[in-house]
């Protein structure tokens, strides 16, 4: 979650900015911009003549990082870090970074603005796009799938219990009123939930599971992770904070199956050189959680992991 305002401060900053291992003349990738707290915390370790590149489709982090327009080692292009191989491919970025971070799922000032929809405590348009200038809004797809389409995206991006009765009466009630804010869907999931968390409100996974469907982010961080490969140097840092289990998840897969040899069939003659070729990470920590200080400041802190692993290439 990344911010440089006083009121957000970016989870794990500190851990985060040492994983990359900062060289002065490196060129680095800031692939989640939000408000900028990691590229700030980059620049101020840079040199004259290192490079920080943003993405972020996000237009408000477009705008906010208008204060780093005077800085010429600082660029932002107006992306989605799923579209990583485009900007590789047309920037010519192919094995130029020595460090890449993510810094998944949604910002605390994405959640904080009732006007994008992302929040159930807020009263706002039933939104949720990261990016506002393009794509479905939630009220668009929630408004004409079908209730086992529904169910199945609850189920699955918000591991839902209740999915199916949740879906059924969201076609039921949009026959009367369509959905347009957020609190007439949370209302909805409050009312046909039928078992409460006093600890958690009963719209937490719905809204999450919509969001991450909305934006296709799970997709998105799969795209992202396999160009990494291709944009880091030998040696790049790849740095990924995760927010929940579902984006963990496939950031540990990929990180794992990455620093593996390929599965070769028994019997056959192999030099460890040749069994090795295919590895192209090596996995540098166990996984980073916050500290009890850092949670008792940020809440939010509280389900982020740190992963981070070193590109490995080898001689043909």
């Amino acid at each position: 979650m990344n911010s440089a305002s006083p009121q957000h401060v970016s989870v794990l900053l500190s851990e985060a900015v040492a994983a990359l291992a900062i060289k002065p003349d490196g060129c680095y990738l800031d692939a989640t911009f939000g408000r900028g707290g990691h590229s700030r915390a980059v620049l101020e370790q840079l040199g004259k003549d290192g490079r920080l590149i943003a993405l972020d489709r996000d237009p408000q982090a477009i705008a906010a990082a208008q204060a780093f327009s005077h800085d010429p080692r600082f660029a932002i292009f107006h992306r989605p870090f799923g579209e990583l191989a485009k900007v590789i491919d047309e920037q010519q970025l192919a094995g130029q970074f020595d460090g890449i971070l993510f810094d998944l799922g949604v910002s605390s000032p994405q959640l904080d603005d009732a006007e994008r929809g992302f929040s159930f405590m807020r009263d706002g348009p039933l939104d949720m796009r990261m990016d506002t200038s393009s794509g479905e809004t939630a009220a668009d797809w929630l408004n004409r799938a079908e209730a086992d389409t529904i169910a199945r995206v609850l189920k699955v991006y918000g591991e839902e219990r209740f999915a199916g009765r949740i879906a059924r009466a969201i076609v039921h009630d949009r026959q009367q009123q369509p959905f347009t804010r957020t609190k007439q869907l949370a209302d909805l999931i409050a009312r046909v939930s039928p078992i409460r968390d006093k600890h958690k409100h009963p719209a937490t996974r719905s809204f999450q599971a919509i969001r991450i469907h909305v934006n296709r982010e799970l997709e998105q961080i799969e795209d992202a992770l396999a160009a990494s490969l291709t944009a880091l140097k030998h040696d790049g840092r790849l740095v990924v904070i995760s927010f929940h289990s579902l984006e963990d998840r496939i950031v540990k897969r990929f990180m794992r199956q990455a620093s593996q040899p390929k599965p070769i069939p028994a019997g056959l003659p192999v030099t460890d050189r040749e069994l090795n070729k295919d590895i192209q990470l090596q996995l540098l920590s166990r996984a980073i959680k916050p500290s009890d200080e850092e949670v008792e400041e940020n809440p939010r802190a509280r389900s982020s992991v740190l992963r981070i692993a070193r590109r490995v290439r080898h001689e043909t």
